[in-house]
């Protein structure tokens, strides 16, 4: 195991696989902004380290990742002062994109919005059994996010997308299993051993040619999600700090 870093998101590395594990466990590892900072200068970073061949993220205590922190959005939505961050999550999204190693999503346990559209992004991933994942975003009143409304579909089909933008209801492990949201599900004590083995298996292959792989798959999905996301960024302007959110997010900051 090499030298792990320690902060909002852990780093450590092992047999060419780069581990990023969300570090804000008494928050469910929620995404502010220093957060989704971090994240982003963390898949900079791997993507130009000759010594990664492939990255996975995980998350730290018991949830993988409770999506954008809802107390900062509502700061966000109603304090004309607010300062975002340097990337924010229109930068991570753009680094999810992007990032043309493989990547691999490890889901130890809750994940809800952007804990569960990174999904998209993902070449593997895997999810532990007591794992459970939602899309919140009818019930906040907002639209998608991250190109979801496109990969969604794509990657489960258009009635098990619609159901999961739509409904804003959990999502088990099976189910998502089943779905094809996620490629394998494990019991809690296996889950970082498995997906290290099989990211272990691809990163022993020659870093010139997973990037090939993954640029030759990804390259013809990009102007996609750049329509998908200008489409949502749209909706999702419109609507924050409407009635209807202000309602749903005034509510959990009260919380």
């Amino acid at each position: 195991m090499g030298d792990t870093s320690v902060g909002l998101v852990e780093r450590s590395d092992r047999d060419r696989v780069r581990t990023l594990a969300l570090n804000r466990p008494a928050a469910l590892n929620a995404l502010d902004e220093a957060m989704y900072d971090e994240l982003t200068e963390a898949l900079l970073a791997a993507a130009e380290d000759p010594d990664v061949a492939v990255v996975a993220i995980t998350g730290t205590g018991r949830a993988f990742c409770a999506g954008t922190d809802l107390k900062e959005m509502f700061q966000r939505a109603t304090d004309p002062e607010f300062v975002p961050g340097r990337h924010g999550f229109l930068g991570l999204v753009d680094a999810l994109t992007d990032f043309p190693k493989p990547l691999v999503v490890v889901v130890n346990g809750l994940g809800v919005g952007i804990g569960l559209t990174i999904l998209g992004f993902a070449d593997l991933s895997f999810a532990s059994t007591e794992a459970k994942l939602k899309c919140p975003f009818t019930s906040l009143g907002v639209a998608p996010e991250a190109a979801s409304s496109y990969l969604l579909p794509r990657l489960i089909g258009r009635q098990n997308a619609a159901w999961v933008l739509l409904s804003s209801e959990w999502i088990t492990a099976p189910e998502a299993r089943e779905m094809g949201l996620v490629w394998k599900v494990c019991p809690p004590d296996e889950l970082a051993e498995t997906a290290q083995r099989y990211c272990a298996t691809i990163a022993a292959q020659p870093i010139d040619s997973l990037t090939a792989v993954k640029s030759s798959v990804a390259a013809p999905l990009k102007a996609e999600i750049a329509a998908a996301r200008a489409r949502e960024n749209q909706h999702f302007a419109e609507l924050l700090g409407s009635q209807e959110n202000q309602a749903a997010l005034g509510a959990f900051a009260e919380g």
